[in-house]
């Protein structure tokens, strides 16, 4: 067959390739940076697995959307089109309405997970998603997502994210910032905090059982 190929090869070494694997289990996860990051609904760890450099502005309300500190910590440090992360939340669990300046799109990996989204006439839908259920939202969306796994309290769920762009920028919506800080809570977690106590996964992924 006479076929002339269009895109170039290239030839990665095996030392090359363990730069980008990322292993579950050695993630490390934050619980801060965000402006929600201290209401007690909203509480939550998110993994910074691919990508997620710090976006071009981090002012005005606007910053990355795992936070100014897990945006400098990607597992897999490339700068490709797209950024991967997870996030484990506790039941009842899940960030405030916010917005995103690029596409993104969840992917549920264990548990229910409620992802919502504003329409017109400040109305709210939703879906329910269970175990590799996907749903992606446009850029500019409003949008939030929420752990409503039946079962015990103490038991950690995790959605997977995808967030196009090589520094995407996210911000909480007016009227999240004005509950927030009606709690007296705005200004306790600053998105540059030098406190950062990174943790590990709470959930064991040998744990997982096929349907």
């Amino acid at each position: 067959m006479d076929h002339q190929e269009q895109i170039p090869r290239k030839y990665p070494t095996k030392e090359e390739m363990l730069n980008r694997v990322a292993r579950y289990e050695d993630l490390k996860g934050f619980d801060g940076g965000l402006a929600d990051s201290n209401m007690p609904s909203a509480m939550r760890y998110l993994f910074n697995v691919i990508g997620f450099q710090p976006p071009a502005t981090e002012d005005s309300g606007v910053g990355s959307p795992v936070g100014a500190q897990a945006a400098r910590m990607s597992s897999i440090k490339i700068s490709e089109g797209f950024n991967l992360g997870y996030c484990e939340a506790l039941p009842g669990k899940g960030p405030m309405m916010h917005n995103h300046d690029t596409n993104e799109t969840f992917i549920c990996m264990t548990g229910t997970w409620r992802a919502s989204w504003e329409t017109e006439n400040d109305k709210v839908e939703h879906v329910d998603l269970n175990p590799l259920d996907v749903i992606s939202f446009p850029p500019g969306a409003i949008r939030r997502f929420e752990n409503v796994t039946d079962g015990p309290s103490d038991r950690y769920s995790i959605l997977m994210f995808i967030i196009s762009g090589n520094a995407p920028s996210a911000e909480f919506t007016r009227e999240t910032l004005v509950e927030i800080d009606g709690e007296g809570l705005l200004a306790d977690n600053p998105a540059d905090s030098g406190n950062v106590d990174w943790v590990s996964p709470h959930v064991n992924p040998k744990e997982f059982r096929p349907t």
